[in-house]
């Protein structure tokens, strides 16, 4: 084990930089691969995985939109759903930051987005309390509808989701 593999376990930052150096200076026989392959790997796993949770959030929230909104403005004249709105308003910034940031994601995002979709739901439904089969069983939302500042899904009593506004 060289002494750079023992950095990356007792002292990742200052691994960090050294390989940072080792790389500028074109000293590549001097790297820890094995760790450096591990690293680059888990940055697109990030990623992925950041992508993956802010559909999730996204995507419950518009569910919790769709399909309880509407009852508890019934019951509620007050609920005007704005802390709401603001997770909407905040995932659909990030995930459109993160797809700028990352474009190659805008290959894997329709698959992220049917990843995500049943933890969505489930997520959705316990919130809600509603029972699962009030929900779709494939996302009814595409990347567009996702992103869009102005769509917020409604539904009325034997209606179909229509954008707002």
């Amino acid at each position: 084990m060289t002494e750079l593999s023992n950095l990356y376990d007792t002292d990742y930052s200052a691994w960090t930089l050294q390989t940072a150096e080792l790389l500028r200076a074109g000293r590549f026989s001097e790297l820890d691969m094995e760790h450096l392959l591990t690293e680059l790997s888990d940055m697109s796993k990030s990623d992925r995985r950041e992508l993956y949770n802010r559909l999730l959030i996204l995507i419950a929230y518009l569910l919790k939109w769709e399909y309880q909104y509407h009852l508890l403005h019934d019951r509620w004249q007050e609920f005007k759903g704005d802390s709401w709105q603001r997770t909407i308003i905040e995932q659909r910034k990030q995930i459109t930051v993160l797809l700028r940031h990352a474009p190659s994601l805008k290959a894997i995002v329709n698959e992220v987005i049917a990843e995500s979709y049943p933890d969505a739901v489930d997520l959705a439904q316990k919130e809600t309390r509603l029972p699962i089969t009030t929900f779709p069983s494939i996302c009814p939302y595409d990347l567009t509808q996702l992103l869009d500042d102005d769509y917020h899904p409604v539904r009325e009593k034997g209606m179909q989701s229509v954008a707002t506004e």
